[in-house]
């Protein structure tokens, strides 16, 4: 017979190994496999933290909707674009940009929203337009494969980063009324002009030097405060009295009207005097100005 010690399975003496399991990295989540969080209860919060105008119309998506397929007639918005500077209604300069590059406004991430809109206000703030042609030369845009955009400077420090990994849950739909482009689309690269160069941009934002220029564009974050916002004329809330006052914390002084106890208003000794004040209000605004129309003259 032979030794047991011999006959011993030689695996055995092996130490024990951990049997290797394959790690499995986890997929970003689809745009088409995102359920918005949006509700109607975010609007009213939206409304009074990013200034929308009173007749902007606004969708909660359904379970169903999707980032990428908005209603017809609407167009997708993210929470985070409102963060990085975008306001209603869109400036110009961004429909002209999201026109030439045939994307639709959800295409943009935080990052390159960001960029492009502290480009819009930095150069708004030096008194001139950001046109695609400067938008080329300063850097680039360009999509993953889900479509995604995102800026990638040239010879600027300037670069995008995806903070999520992955498609956010805070979109909702906003009503079309600017001829934005509604469905994903393949993003057209800007056109690079070669008489655009580092001492045009100098020139035109009216700064002296490089090392200017890349402290301007290393800290665009701050031009999409607020307070940069208000003074660009980018909110709605400029045209109104209050919105002169760029402090936010600033309140706004309330109108008490004077009240007349003499006369009521709705007898008719207080319509007749009511009536009179306004015929002289006309006849006063009349002999004052040109010659017009009584009746398409402005009463304050």
């Amino acid at each position: 017979m032979g030794d047991p010690a011999s006959s011993k399975n030689p695996l055995e003496d092996r130490p024990a190994q951990r049997s290797e399991v394959p790690k499995r990295t986890q997929k970003a989540p689809k745009a088409d496999d995102v359920i918005s969080t949006v509700t109607e209860d975010s609007f009213i919060s939206f409304r009074k933290k990013f200034h929308f105008p009173n007749d902007l119309v606004m969708k909660v998506p359904a379970r169903t909707d999707r980032a990428c397929f908005p209603p017809p007639g609407y167009v997708t918005v993210y929470e985070f674009s409102l963060r990085a500077g975008l306001r209603f209604p869109p400036s110009s300069e961004l429909i002209d940009i999201l026109t030439i590059c045939g994307v639709c406004l959800s295409q943009f991430f935080y990052r390159a929203m960001s960029i492009v809109m502290g480009l819009i206000v930095l150069f708004r703030d030096r008194g001139v337009v950001l046109s695609s042609e400067c938008l080329s030369r300063m850097g680039r845009l360009f999509s993953d494969a889900q479509g995604r955009i995102s800026f990638r400077s040239k010879w600027l420090d300037i670069r995008t980063r995806d903070p999520s990994k992955g498609w956010i849950s805070n979109f909702f739909y906003v009503q079309n009324d600017w001829g934005l482009q509604e469905k994903w689309g393949k993003l057209k690269e800007l056109p690079v002009p070669l008489h655009i160069g580092a001492e045009d941009l100098l020139r035109i934002l009216k700064l002296p030097d490089l090392d200017a220029l890349h402290y301007e564009v290393r800290y665009l974050s701050r031009y999409v405060d607020e307070e940069y916002l208000f003074k660009v004329r980018l909110s709605t809330q400029v045209g109104r009295s209050h919105a002169q006052m760029l402090n936010k914390s600033a309140r706004v002084p309330e109108v008490v009207p004077q009240k007349n106890h003499s006369k009521r208003p709705g007898s008719e000794e207080g319509l007749q005097v009511s009536r009179k004040k306004r015929a002289d209000e006309v006849l006063t605004v009349v002999s004052k100005g040109p010659r017009a129309s009584p009746s398409k003259s402005y009463i304050p």
